[in-house]
């Protein structure tokens, strides 16, 4: 197909292509971005490749807020997959995106894309900033960005100030050595957590965390790490454990022994995405004897009350500022595992999906 771009694309569970997409030409209001880089976000994507993503198999009423049985609300085939993406403003008939920047966006796996700035987030990324870190700024990070915003409004009562609130002078765990615990622990650090352990039972990416320069333990290891830090971490008499748990990996597990690491009348912070049950979860459990709250923080909504002072924009400032911090150099070396050429995405996804491969963040280079 002439004047093309190309689009990674699931065809239908387990199947992954590249497809060839008409260019659209520049209108007026419209700009044209050509991808550099494109980060693979593994959990949601794989869900797809997998078919576990609950959007598949049955309809999310926005309304009601629901999932309902009925017609899949995405099905196959799933055209836009992905949400890290930075390239350059190559064409722009619209003075709100001038040519030539680089910028941040969530259109997908896709070599190029029409923009509109109407419809469309763009993030500015200053030239300072090592633009593979980029990915992380209109999407990933704002997640990471506003668990320590549901921290703060948690603890501050909804008077927060600045992102820091909820984790300033605190004891922090982190539950997971993904890349969305990894940039939470990083950014609970950057705003003056007084300590930072991150808690998970894979050895490469325990060794990443430590390499970052956190403390690390093993769920699965001679000592229970809610042992460990409920002896370390003492309030006062029966006041023991961490005063805030992000939790960041997408099982039930996980979920108990952030539960099992908090103090008395503490809060989780959850941020993972679970596609299975919960049966691991022992509510009868610390959750009720220690009277312990849980909180969801998807990016799809900030704490009641904050929208207004802080939008997705902000929570992408926030970003930034923890990347151009000498964190976000340890980031690049330690965190981006594997830059593989675009056209190897289908290759790529499916041995991911099938465990035939390992690794922490992807990013396809284009």
């Amino acid at each position: 197909m002439a004047d093309a771009d190309r689009n990674v694309v699931v065809a239908e569970p387990g199947k992954v292509a590249i497809r060839d997409v008409e260019a659209e030409p520049v209108r007026p209001g419209t700009f044209r971005v050509e991808t550099v880089f494109t980060g693979i976000s593994a959990g949601t994507e794989l869900s797809y490749l997998k078919g576990t993503n609950p959007y598949l198999g049955s309809t999310w009423n926005a309304e009601l807020g629901l999932f309902e049985p009925g017609a899949t609300a995405s099905p196959y085939p799933v055209e836009r997959l992905g949400y890290m993406e930075v390239g350059r403003v190559v064409a722009s008939r619209t003075a709100a995106v001038p040519e030539g920047g680089m910028v941040a966006m969530t259109y997908g796996h896709r070599t190029a894309y029409l923009g509109d700035p109407l419809v469309d987030r763009v993030v500015p990324l200053p030239a300072d900033l090592d633009p593979m870190l980029g990915v992380y700024a209109a999407h990933m990070g704002p997640i990471c960005a506003n668990g320590l915003l549901h921290a703060a409004a948690d603890l501050a009562h909804g008077d927060v100030r600045g992102l820091g609130d909820g984790v300033r002078g605190r004891r922090v765990a982190v539950v997971g050595a993904g890349v969305v615990a990894l940039l939470t622990a990083a950014l609970a650090r950057h705003h003056g957590a007084a300590s930072v352990v991150v808690v998970d039972p894979t050895p490469a990416r325990r060794a990443v965390a430590a390499a970052l320069g956190f403390e690390v333990l093993d769920p699965d290891g001679a000592e229970d790490p809610a042992v460990v830090m409920k002896t370390r971490w003492r309030h006062a008499a029966g006041d023991r454990g961490a005063d805030v748990v992000f939790q960041c990996r997408g099982q039930a597990f996980a979920l108990q022994l952030a539960l099992r690491l908090l103090r008395p009348q503490g809060t989780v912070v959850d941020l993972a995405f679970y596609q299975a049950g919960a049966d691991a979860v022992r509510l009868g459990e610390e959750f009720h004897h220690n009277g312990l709250s849980l909180r969801c923080a998807q990016i799809g909504r900030v704490p009641r009350g904050l929208a207004h002072a802080w939008d997705r924009d902000r929570l992408s400032a926030e970003t930034i500022d923890l990347l151009r911090s000498p964190s976000g150099a340890l980031l690049r070396t330690h965190v981006v595992s594997a830059v593989v050429p675009f056209e190897s995405a289908p290759e790529l996804l499916t041995d991911l999906a099938d465990r035939k491969r390992q690794e922490l963040q992807v990013i396809l280079r284009v």
